[in-house]
């Protein structure tokens, strides 16, 4: 099944109101939406950013056009494509290999932050503008994972009802590379806290972890924020 037939199941089943649970659509109006997941795994930034580059071991083969992982590649550097090869069908008289580009690269910064322009599946063929963020922050465990997916412009689908289908799908994608990398960590006590706080709209800011404890993904999405900053070249 690929994306556009995979986006469209899931698109009905959110019209009926069964929308994905646990679903973080974190904000959305008539032009757009904003959809966050966050993971925490036991592996360095380094192999996050190593097994980032190498999207055919973890992002959805229900989630493509030729209906086969292997068919990604992805150039992590500014410019670069996170493509995908579509193989000639025989007997079609096609005239070879076709691809498809579902972003390029616009922010490439080793073991912290890749980010993506691209209007994903279906989104492609509307007047959408969509940037996927991944950012990357080392914690006492591994490593924390965060993809921000923004969306905006003009499109024919209700905001309401593609919103939490998009989501499903970014959240499927995290899921994929946390189980490529060993599996998510459990969420912790401050993660479950931050996570209650985002849903009651009411984050505190510079908010402590208890004494004796870790960085929680709450701190470390603040920490993230703020590297998110680009130093002009002198």
């Amino acid at each position: 099944m690929h994306f556009g037939t995979y986006l469209g199941v899931a698109l009905a089943i959110a019209a009926f109101g069964a929308a994905p649970a646990g679903a973080k659509v974190i904000d959305q109006s008539e032009i757009g939406f904003t959809v966050a997941h966050t993971a925490q795994v036991a592996a360095t930034p380094a192999d996050v950013w190593k097994m980032l580059r190498t999207p055919d071991k973890w992002w959805s083969k229900e989630h493509s056009w030729s209906g086969d992982a292997a068919n990604f590649w992805l150039d992590s550097q500014a410019g670069g494509c996170f493509c995908e090869k579509l193989p000639g069908a025989e007997g079609q008289g096609g005239s070879g290999l076709g691809s498809v580009q579902h972003a390029r690269i616009i922010f490439a910064r080793p073991n912290q932050m890749l980010r993506l322009s691209g209007a994903f599946g279906p989104l492609q063929g509307e007047a959408l503008n969509g940037t996927l963020t991944i950012q990357i922050k080392a914690t006492p465990t591994g490593s924390a994972v965060r993809f921000d997916y923004v969306v905006g412009g003009y499109m024919r689908f209700k905001v309401g009802e593609i919103a939490p289908a998009v989501d499903g799908v970014i959240g499927e994608q995290l899921a994929g590379l946390a189980k490529a990398l060993g599996g998510a960590l459990p969420p912790s006590r401050e993660e479950k806290a931050a996570s209650e706080a985002e849903e009651k709209k009411t984050e505190p800011e510079g908010k402590a972890p208890p004494a004796g404890e870790g960085p929680g993904l709450d701190d470390v999405a603040a920490d993230l924020a703020k590297d998110d900053e680009v130093v002009a070249p002198r």
